[in-house]
């Protein structure tokens, strides 16, 4: 009886931290998810302490925190119909990158998003919109 109250537990366990390391593994997917609801909280969610931001080329860096109302500025004023990733990958040393397509109500963009590892997880580094 205790061998298999011991299996269920463990086994319960498992299924229970599954998500969770799943969560951490998807970061694109949950960017994507805020970026298509326009959604700059979400996005600041996965921002490091500084993030540089671009907009047809010319970047900035920004705290987490001004970067977020930059975010928000640019939905306000380019809210999104559709967002997808068309590419995903990463380089040797573990930085990864996506880049997406953006169609807003100005028109569209192409998105590039890179992720730096920091301790255990990803942080959005960069994010950059250019008109296509």
């Amino acid at each position: 009886m205790k061998r298999y109250l011991l299996r269920a537990l463990t086994v319960l366990c498992l299924a229970l931290l599954s998500p969770a390391v799943y969560a951490q593994n998807d970061t694109f997917g949950a960017v994507r998810s805020a970026i298509q609801n326009g959604s700059s909280r979400a996005v600041s969610q996965y921002f490091g302490g500084t993030v540089e931001i671009g907009f047809d080329g010319e970047k900035q860096s920004y705290s987490a925190t001004q970067a977020e109302f930059v975010l928000k500025d640019f939905f306000a004023k380019n809210s999104p119909a559709t967002f997808e990733m068309v590419h995903q990958g990463s380089s040797n040393e573990g930085i990864k990158y996506a880049i997406g397509r953006y169609l807003g109500k100005s028109g569209s963009y192409r998105v590039f998003i890179k992720l730096k590892p920091v301790q255990g997880g990803q942080q959005i580094d960069e994010i950059g919109f250019t008109r296509e």
